[in-house]
């Protein structure tokens, strides 16, 4: 009697850890990926996902490219007993079949233990990381983990204005298009007329975010808006245009036009960048267009910028 006594003390701490089966699963603010939080987890003040509360039990959930999914089952399928101290698994999760890995490490000098997860979606990959301290892994137990994962699910669409509500300054005109999707939930977001399966480059898209702090001075701002516009990730042969000083809603700007090729098409583009420059963060906006649509495209890029708000 006295060894069932404590035996049922720690079953039933580690049956209340695990997700109840009638729980509904928990979605992060803007992403497509949720899961039923293990008791104890709330959503994150500070990332994409949930957390104990002081912290040191975090679940990072985030959306990859959606052939991240295809590379790692490639992996784990040529490698399936795993690599050094990294046990590699499976399971099936309303998802979807999911990857996932468990291994021993460190944060800093706390032991931890370490979890991560990949599972399917449409037009994404869904990744999950979890870190829990060794000193609460009698609770958070490897099965505990593992039900959490079996509990996956995704969502088609995140409704737009959930999406927007994240972003740090209002968006009052869409100018009609029809796809939105944040990059990074509260960072960075699209507003596109295609889509990730067939692409965005063949159609007018726009990424709009804030970057941290920018040159004060003109000659700065100028070099600078034109280095950032040569930058652009995917765009290639690229060539400056045009580039000067504007104002964006009565503030400080830069608009810089460059032409050149984009996507696995090699689709002839003419992309804009404003900056709307601030003095702790400043406003970047990088529309694309391909050439011949580019006149109405331009229209509509600007009802976006200048529908562009601060917010409170």
């Amino acid at each position: 009697m006295k060894l069932i006594r404590p035996l049922a003390a720690l079953a039933f701490l580690v049956a209340s850890a695990l997700p109840a089966v009638a729980a509904d699963a928990v979605f992060p603010p803007g992403l497509r990926l949720g899961m039923v939080p293990l008791i104890g987890l709330n959503k994150a003040k500070t990332f994409p996902g949930f957390e104990n509360e002081d912290g040191s039990v975090k679940v990072l959930i985030t959306e990859l490219p959606p052939a991240a999914y295809g590379e790692v089952a490639s992996a784990f399928n040529a490698n399936p007993a795993g690599t050094g101290n990294v046990k590699q698994d499976k399971m099936e999760t309303p998802a979807g079949l999911a990857y996932f890995t468990t291994e021993s490490g460190k944060a800093g000098d706390t032991p931890v233990k370490r979890y991560s997860m990949i599972v399917p979606g449409a037009g994404f990959s869904g990744y999950v990381a979890v870190q829990i301290p060794e000193n609460a892994t009698k609770i958070y137990t490897d099965e505990a983990v593992r039900q959490m994962f079996a509990s996956t699910v995704t969502r088609r669409e995140v409704s737009v204005d959930e999406q927007i509500a994240l972003m740090p300054f209002k968006i009052t005109d869409l100018a009609d298009f029809r796809n939105v999707r944040t990059l990074a939930p509260g960072v960075s977001i699209i507003l596109a007329d295609g889509d990730e399966s067939s692409g965005f480059e063949p159609k007018p898209f726009m990424i709009l975010g804030l970057i941290g702090a920018t040159p004060q001075q003109a000659d700065d701002r100028a070099r600078y808006a034109q280095e950032a516009a040569l930058q652009i990730p995917g765009v290639r042969e690229s060539r400056v245009t045009m580039s000067e000083p504007i104002r964006i809603n009565g503030q400080q700007g830069f608009e810089t036009r460059i032409d050149g090729i984009s996507g696995k098409d090699k689709t002839p583009v003419t992309v804009v960048q404003w900056i709307r420059f601030g003095s702790s963060t400043s406003l970047r906006i990088i529309a694309s267009a391909p050439r011949d649509q580019w006149p109405s495209a331009f229209t509509r890029f600007r009802a976006v910028r200048d529908g562009i708000q601060p917010k409170g």
